[in-house]
Parts: structure tokens; sequence; C-alpha cells
């Protein structure tokens, strides 16, 4: 049930609570996972990634900038968050804890919650642009009637969300199974591209390059890499469902990274063609109104299938707060649903024009908080994790001061700080040492060098964070999440 949870206590099925799962209740397998992060991964954030990869790199040098950045990245995120998930069956909020606090958790909690929210608005309002178009293509609406079916569908689609959910991990499971299959149409589409127009494709270039092709490919790394990054909460939320490392690492590695960067191609292989990386617009150019009518069906349910996990892994996430521990599922599907409801049917425009800006500061987020863990969890604690600790505040392992550490505080400030400084999000302006470093990597290893040293220099002399009672050397068995 969970550390000092009773049976009676427990108000909500064991995958829709944030408190760890018993090997029992850890029903995956490694194809489960797979097929579930596939299609998280798959969506049209793809598009939006393959469109900003194409600005600077031609097709060739996206495949092998994608390919290496988004795997990269995953073994991060992976790094990072899968070792507690799994040997624990708890979330990703869970396994910030012990870096963070007892309380400094919000922090991470609150990257995690903005972030999801700002995807999923933009995935469900993109659902409802997808179906209007949908029903416009097939006839049974006018271009006219678009502007009212566009927030009817966002709003049929916040509903069939949270029906969808309503069985928890059950829920994300069944969705995946059946919605996976657009992973393999958007391969279709893929090959539609660069069969019909491959002269094309091979001649194109990028319109906005850089003179230095080393900017021009370590930007588009770049892009990979932070996108990868912004998985962190689903690696967590979805990998406890599986009983060990081992089945969830390979699984989160190809499902998420390597869906992401084939798909992307797709947008780089659009933008650079027919300067549009959303293939409902191209595909009718390329293949008539048969392939644009199935492009926007693809389209439509990888935005469902996505959505499905993002809320449920953003449930899963509030559950920790106090307040929010023991309410009904449904209520907590509602709190999150509700604000996804009102950006688009209220102002899904103003969401979409300043959405880039938004998505850009909550995305460097991610980078110091991946290198902080990794540091956290295989250098100072050598894999020691004090499982009480990370549900109860009393118990003090984690409390440091007054529940927050203040060396993640200071680690991801210098973290965020740093990547700025190498490539402002907003405007691509760079400074040295980029691009020889990707911004990522140097926001990972700022954050987690000054990590290091105050909890060096601080925090173990003052014996917070449980780090006194990491005595001698452990087997590589504890630090691997295998």
């Amino acid at each position: 049930m969970g550390v000092g949870m009773s049976k009676d206590t427990l108000d909500v099925a064991a995958d829709t609570s944030a408190w760890p799962l018993l090997p029992a209740e850890r029903v995956w397998g490694s194809w489960q996972l797979l097929i579930a992060l596939t299609t998280a991964g798959a969506a049209t954030w793809c598009y939006i990634i393959g469109e900003y990869v194409g600005y600077y790199l031609n097709f060739k040098q996206g495949f092998a900038a994608l390919t290496a950045g988004c795997m990269f990245g995953m073994l991060l995120t992976v790094l990072a968050a899968l070792p507690i998930c799994c040997r624990f069956g708890v979330d990703s909020i869970a396994s910030s804890k012990p870096a963070f606090g007892s309380r400094g958790w919000v922090i991470p909690a609150t990257l995690q919650f903005l972030s999801i929210l700002g995807w999923n608005c933009l995935l469900l309002i993109f659902f409802g642009k997808s179906a209007a178009q949908f029903l416009v293509a097939v006839g049974l609406a006018t271009p006219e009637q678009s502007g009212i079916i566009e927030p009817c569908a966002t709003l049929f689609a916040c509903i069939l969300v949270m029906l969808l959910l309503l069985k928890g991990s059950g829920g994300v499971d069944r969705v995946a199974k059946i919605l996976v299959a657009h992973v393999f149409v958007g391969l279709w589409m893929l090959y539609i591209i660069v069969n019909e127009r491959w002269e094309d494709l091979a001649m194109a270039k990028p319109a906005s390059a850089s003179p230095d092709p080393l900017w021009n490919f370590v930007t588009g790394l770049e892009l990979g890499i932070a996108s990868s990054l912004s998985w962190w909460p689903y690696v967590g939320a979805m990998s406890r469902m599986v009983p060990n490392g081992r089945k969830a690492a390979v699984p989160a590695l190809i499902g998420l990274g390597g869906s992401v960067a084939a798909l992307s191609l797709i947008g780089v292989a659009g933008v650079l063609v027919l300067k549009v990386s959303d293939p409902s617009e191209w595909l009718r150019t390329v293949g008539g109104p048969t392939y644009a009518i199935i492009s926007l069906a693809f389209v439509t349910a990888a935005n469902l299938g996505t959505a499905v996990a993002g809320i449920y892994c953003s449930a899963l996430g509030l559950r920790h707060y106090k307040a929010l521990e023991q309410i009904s599922w449904k209520v907590l599907l509602v709190l999150i649903v509700t604000p996804i409801a009102i950006v688009g049917l209220a102002i899904p425009n103003l969401f979409f024009n300043n959405f880039s800006t938004f998505l850009a500061f909550i995305g460097v987020g991610f980078a110091p908080l991946c290198g902080i863990q990794i540091i956290d969890y295989y250098l100072l604690r050598r894999g020691k994790i004090n499982v009480r600790g990370l549900f109860d505040e009393n118990e003090p392992s984690y409390r440091y001061w007054k529940g927050v550490n203040p060396a993640a505080v200071l680690g991801m400030v210098a973290g965020i700080g740093t990547y700025i400084y190498a490539l402002n999000p907003l405007t691509y302006v760079s400074n040295f040492p980029y691009p020889l470093v990707p911004a990522s990597i140097l926001s990972a290893g700022t954050a987690s060098l000054v990590f290091l040293l105050v909890t060096r220099l601080f925090v173990i002399p003052a014996k917070k964070g449980g780090y006194d009672n990491i005595a001698r050397p452990v087997s590589t068995k504890s630090l691997s999440p295998f």
C-alpha cells in the first residue's frame, strides 16, 4: 500500500495513488511499457521539433542530430528518474525528494505540472483543429463551421480523456494498444514525402541556417536533447508499472527517444520541401485529398493518446500534495482537465501565439533537474535511498532545512542561468562555450557541480539529508536501475 498507509485509509486504487506500488501491483511487461511510451511520444510536438531542426539542418543532418540528441537526452532522463522509480514503484516526483527535500520537491512538481499542462493544452487544441479539418475534408462540415467545431471538439477531447482515465493506468494501457497504430501511419507519411519528393528534399536548404555548420548541427542536437529531457515526468509515472529497471530502460529509450526522433523527421522533411511541418497541410499537395484525410485522422488520434498519458502523469504528481492525497480520482482529473478546457475554449489563439515563449522557459528546467538527480543518486548516495523518507515528512532523512535542500535550489538556479546564457531559448542568441557543448549539457553539468560543491561543503557537514548514514561503499548492483 505504501509507507505508513493502511488499506482502510486508502480510498484510491494503487495505480492512481502516489504511494509505492507493491511487486504484485506492478503488472506491466516490457512490451506494454514500450507501446504506452511510443504512443505517448508520437504526437503533434514531433512536427514542431522537426520544424525547428529543419530551419538549421538539411534532411540527412537533421536525421543524425535528432537521433543522437533524442537518444542522449533520454539516456540522461532514464539515469535521473528510473533507478528510484523502478526500485520502489514510485513516480518521478517521489524520485526527486532525496535531492530536493521533503518539501523542496514542490520545485520539480511545479515544473512537471506546468510543462504537462502546457503540452496538453497544445495537444487538445490541436485535436480540435484536426477534428474540424477532418470533418471539412470528408464533407460533413463547411469551412465556415470550423470556428464552432474546434472548441466543441476540444471540449469533447477533454471529457473523453477523463473517461478513459477513470481506470487509472489501465486506461493508458488500453488507449496505447489501440492508438499505437498511428506510429506506423506516421512512418508511412514519412515514406510518402521522402519517396515522392526525394530530389527536392536532397537539394533543399534550411531557411535559417547559420554560416557556422557546427552551430547549426549542435542546435539541432540541442533540440533533440531538450525535448527528450522533458519526458522526465512520463518516465517515472509509466515505468513504475513494471517490476524492475531491466524491463523499463530499453522501452523508455526506444519508445520515447526513438519514436520522437523518427516522427520528427516528418516535420523536418515537410518544412524543407513544402515550408510547412504539419503533414495534414502538405499531404494534400503530395498525395491529394485521400492522403490528407488519412493524415488528419492520424494527427487527431496521436494527440489524444499522448494527452491521456500526460494527464495521468500530472494527476500522480498532484497526489503528493497532502490536500489532494485522498480526494476522489474523478475529482482530481476534473481539477487537471478544467484549466485545459478553459484555455481551449476561451483563449486558444492567444495560447498558440505565446506557446513557444511559455514552453522555452519551462523546458530549460529539466536539464539541471536531471543533472542534480544523477549526481545525488550515483555519486553522493551511492544508490542508498530511505523509501520511508520519500513519504513521511517526520522522517529526518530528507528534511534538510524546513524540508528544503538549498544545494538543489542553488543548483537549479545555476543550471537555468547557464542554459539561458549559453543559448537564449527565445532568440537563439548563443555565447561561448556553445556550440562546442550543447546548452542542456552545460546546464546539467553546472547544476550538478554546484549541487555537489554545496552538498560537500555545507549540507554533509551539517549532517542533513541522510548522507551521514552512507558510510560504506555499496555494490554496483545497488547503483544500477537494471
